[in-house]
């Protein structure tokens, strides 16, 4: 017989389970990111939405959460298992690399801002020095489980938010313990306790390395052998559950232990393997935590409080937003990466809620002012993806017109290229490598804002609309490269090109022979199919490897080649070999002048 117990975990279970089948694809057709719609989820089942009617509507407690309590373990779960895939994305040799982010502005950015915040509490309202400034530590916390799915760890927005991330993360034990030793009656010697747990944490974190380093490959090794997905993934969920619960038992928080895991496994060769098998779990985890996040909001308590809650959750986000930015900006960042950062990072945590629960329990602040606070955190978590979208937005703007951006070269001279994508990117490197000066024109404005953030004199264009190529100066310059992906755009541009300019070199990207005999047709001087060259410098490498001589290698890719090339001819029906072969003899010296 089935106990009352296990029922409300089975109606839980499949709450969870039907809102992501809802929530993901539904909010991916309409490109919103899905953790609005697990937080409004939450809202919707939990104790503040529909919850509050199942005592008049029995049947409602088949398709509601009636606490947070009841998905709190599995909430916890999705964190690290969210922690467990950064880890699988990054090095040891990465994290040394971010030691200064994340021991420098990490460090700067939680204890400046828990000042300011702690510090304006304290004027403001009638707090205690502990209490208001162990509140503001918990609101300078930001939140992993939200902003690194947003941005990744590879990007300089990414970077910055990693490093400072990581320091909070890392921080988290050390705060609670502190709040323990200043509460009005600490249960002991919280000092002692705190070195006692820092000494056999660093001892758990070196066993756990020098274990991994040892065991995991073997581990893997034998997974693979096996040759099934499901022991692979048994293998994966043990690694974590083990480092998470070693680094709990000595007082860490388990999502260090998480974060060890990843990175150790991110080591071995296995590491891509891991991530994929192990994605999907993170993704339904993180979903219960935001559900639980929208569980937190009662309705109510809002609409009686709404006022101060507003002027509290602006407060918060300013003092964060601005302090966040202008230590980035001291330390070297762009101007967007430093907006953008700041505001990604501008809500509240769900570690807020953690420490909040520490101060509470030490006596440090009441349950009134505990629950006002985690109504503010509730509230911005629910809003930290609107903020990373005004932040891109801003951070966009702010290097389209930024003052340190690229000069441009002057327009005499020089080489044009559409199209800024992976292919327009290795042109413009290796022109600039050979000090040929040029300008560089693309169509998406998020291009545009990365190209001129990374040093890169690249344009805001749309070369489909009429004029637009006008303005590049084109009648003075010395080549036109056209990389876009867009096979009927490069066909158009070429022949209006040639018409109007028939002396100018016109470099195009192919996608195949067909295509770059259409190219030829239209008046390129010379059209580059991309299949053909991968493949020639994939026979090559496979040649060489085998031992192949490479003056034989060298002179049959050649052969390939040029029967390619000829094949082109015949299907362009041209008549002559392409305009670039003659030009290639006519070399200009920097000053202009050809010989």
């Amino acid at each position: 017989m089935v106990s009352e117990t296990d029922t409300s975990a089975i109606g839980n279970a499949l709450v969870v389970l039907g809102a992501a089948g809802i929530v993901i694809p539904a909010f991916a057709r309409f490109r919103l990111p899905p953790v609005i719609g697990f937080i409004l989820v939450g809202l919707l089942v939990g104790p503040s939405g529909l919850g509050s009617l199942a005592g008049d509507y029995p049947w409602l407690e088949h398709v509601t959460i009636g606490s947070t309590e009841d998905i709190a373990l599995f909430a916890e779960f999705g964190i690290i298992m969210l922690l467990f895939s950064i880890g699988l994305e990054l090095s040891f040799r990465r994290l040394w690399q971010l030691r200064k982010l994340v021991f420098g502005v990490g460090a700067a950015e939680l204890l400046l801002g828990g000042a300011i915040l702690g510090g304006g509490l304290w004027l403001l309202g009638d707090l205690s020095t502990p209490a208001a400034f162990g509140l503001g530590i918990a609101l300078a916390l930001s939140s992993t489980a939200l902003v690194l799915p947003m941005v990744g760890t590879k990007s300089a927005v990414g970077r910055a938010s990693f490093s400072m991330l990581l320091f909070e993360d890392l921080a988290i034990v050390p705060i609670v313990f502190i709040l323990g030793a200043v509460a009005p009656n600490p249960a002991g010697d919280n000092a002692e306790l705190l070195v006692t747990t820092l000494w056999q944490g660093a001892l758990v974190v070196g066993v756990l390395a020098v274990a991994g380093w040892f065991l995991l490959p073997r581990i893997f090794a034998q997974a693979a052998r096996a040759k099934d997905p499901e022991l692979f993934l048994a293998a994966s969920l043990l690694v974590v559950i083990v480092a998470a619960l070693a680094t709990a038992t000595v007082g860490l928080s388990p999502i260090v232990g998480a974060l060890l895991a990843g990175l150790m496994i991110a080591e071995t060769e296995y590491h891509g393997e891991v991530e994929a098998i192990t994605a999907p779990f993170k993704g339904l985890a993180l979903g219960v935590f935001l559900i639980s996040v929208g569980m937190g909001l009662d309705l109510k308590s809002i609409a009686a409080q709404w006022p101060m809650l507003i002027a509290a959750v602006v407060g918060v986000i300013l003092v964060k937003t601005v302090v966040t930015a202008l230590l980035l900006r001291f330390s070297g960042a762009r101007r967007g990466t430093a907006a953008e950062v700041g505001l990604l990072m501008a809500s509240p945590s769900e570690t807020t809620l953690i420490v909040l629960t520490a101060a509470l329990t030490a006596g440090i602040i009441d349950p009134e002012t505990a629950s006002f606070w985690q109504l503010v955190t509730a509230i911005g978590l629910t809003i930290t993806p609107l903020l990373a979208r005004v932040g891109h937005d801003m951070a966009r703007r702010i290097e389209m017109r930024s003052d340190d951006t690229p000069e441009e070269e002057p327009a005499a001279a020089r080489t044009v290229i559409v199209g800024f994508g992976r292919v327009g990117r290795t042109v413009a490197e290796l022109l600039r490598e050979h000090g040929r000066s040029y300008i560089a024109v693309d169509a998406n404005i998020d291009s545009v804002a990365v190209a001129r953030r990374d040093g890169f004199p690249v344009r805001f264009a749309d070369v489909a609309r009429p004029g637009s190529l006008d303005k590049l100066g084109i009648e003075s310059a010395d080549a036109i490269v056209l990389t876009m992906d867009d096979p009927v755009q490069q066909l158009r541009m070429t022949k209006q090109l040639r018409k109007k300019f028939p002396d100018l070199p016109i470099i195009s990207r192919a996608r195949d022979a067909d295509h770059a005999a259409a190219l030829y047709q239209a008046g390129a001087s010379d059209a580059v199919p991309e299949t053909l060259e991968s493949s020639l410098q994939l026979a090559e490498a496979v040649l060489i490897d085998l031992g192949v001589a490479m003056g034989p290698v060298i002179a049959s890719i050649h052969d390939v080649r040029a029967r390619m090339r000829h094949d082109i001819m015949t299907k362009g029906k041209l008549e002559q070999e392409p305009r670039i072969r003659k030009l290639r003899s006519i070399v200009r010296t920097p000053g202009g002048d050809a010989h």
